[in-house]
């Protein structure tokens, strides 16, 4: 008995040994999903692919928001959204006025919720928390909502706010990453509008400040929340640029790096990484991609003018980033979503694209 209790504590001992040696090897998969909208008039859907580890992608399926998309680009960043956690994703429906929520499961979405936006014709949203806040292109404003649950909307009361004006041609609505303040951009007007946003989820009053350079476009907050905003100046050929700004507690801006070139036409999509070193913005009128470093204290500097080429007519519109290891493009022109790897200077090297995206996609989320 005694020799077979010790064998018995052997083979426990050696099991234990293997399953901790196996551990890591789990615990370094590094797959995830990456997420587009068609936008369609005739039924919304999002289109899931599968990301392997090295940034190549597959068809992981098809789910139908419940709402209606408007079958042309919507103009904007931020139509597909994850929650900080990754467990869920949201997204615009701009034809029926609407926002749908989906749980993320093993099997892919389950819809979870559809709202009406509180307003015109939805097309970019951003989530803090248990906070989700949508731009309403239509009616010039924001309105928030209250994540409950496994991502039921529900309204916040009192949180819609105007724009600066009437018109304004909004694109894209953000969080600070510290969740304190709320950053548009408006095309129109050339001007950047910040809400503080108070303890109950609210926003503050309107700050309203001139963009350094012209057609504001998309934008990202940096690791110390400063923001990078890109200018595609009207469309004028090679006259886009990037400017980052410091945002004030109050939400006030100032600039940093004003109206730093591109050398490229109608830079509009913008992200930066998740170590705060590099940013990319999407020239959708000369189909690449432009790099820039990012200091520490918000001062930007083009790397490469053209970091990445997209291809003619491939229009590329939304970037993601799944945790700064590989960039993601949705080519509008193209019908196709192009993944990079981001190497550890800044460069971009393609690793995949796939395609069958119809015309008037928008929004793209990577995890």
């Amino acid at each position: 008995m005694l020799a077979s209790g010790r064998i018995l504590a052997l083979a426990l001992t050696v099991a234990a040994a293997l399953v901790a040696f196996a551990a890591p090897a789990a615990a370094s998969d590094d797959s995830g999903t990456v997420y587009t909208s068609t936008n369609s008039a005739a039924g919304n859907e999002i289109r899931a692919f599968d990301r392997a580890p090295d940034g190549s992608l597959s068809p992981a399926g098809t789910f139908a928001t419940g709402g209606a998309g408007t079958g042309a680009g919507l103009g904007s960043q931020g139509a597909v959204q994850l929650d900080d956690h990754g467990k869920r994703l949201f997204t615009v429906n701009t034809g029926s006025n609407g926002i749908t929520s989906f749980k993320i499961t093993p099997r892919g979405l389950r819809l979870r919720d559809v709202e009406p936006s509180n307003g015109n014709r939805p097309i970019s949203l951003t989530v803090h928390g248990d906070l989700l806040y949508v731009l309403n292109a239509g009616s010039d404003q924001i309105s928030g909502f209250r994540i409950r649950g496994s991502g039921d909307l529900q309204p916040l009361a009192g949180s819609t706010r105007g724009l600066s004006g009437a018109g304004s041609d909004p694109a894209q609505v953000e969080f600070s990453p510290s969740g304190d303040v709320l950053a548009v951009t408006e095309k129109a007007t050339n001007r950047i509008d910040t809400f503080r946003i108070g303890g109950d989820g609210r926003p503050g009053e309107l700050r309203s400040g001139p963009s350094a350079g012209q057609t504001p476009f998309g934008f990202a907050f940096d690791r110390r929340e400063n923001l990078i905003v890109s200018e595609a100046f009207g469309g004028a050929p090679s006259a886009s640029a990037l400017s980052s700004y410091d945002v004030a507690a109050d939400g006030e801006i100032a600039p940093i790096s004003p109206v730093v070139l591109t050398g490229q036409t109608s830079a509009c999509w913008v992200v930066v990484t998740e170590n705060g070193r590099f940013a990319y913005t999407a020239n959708t009128g000369s189909g690449n991609i432009s790099s820039y470093t990012v200091d520490r204290d918000g001062s930007i500097a083009l790397l490469e003018s053209i970091g990445a080429d997209t291809g003619g007519g491939s229009a590329p519109a939304d970037l993601a980033l799944d945790a700064g290891r590989h960039l993601f493009v949705l080519n509008s022109g193209a019908g196709t979503v192009g993944a990079y790897r981001v190497r550890g200077d800044g460069g971009l090297v393609p690793v995949d694209v796939v395609g069958g995206l119809p015309a008037g996609s928008a929004g793209l989320a990577a995890r």
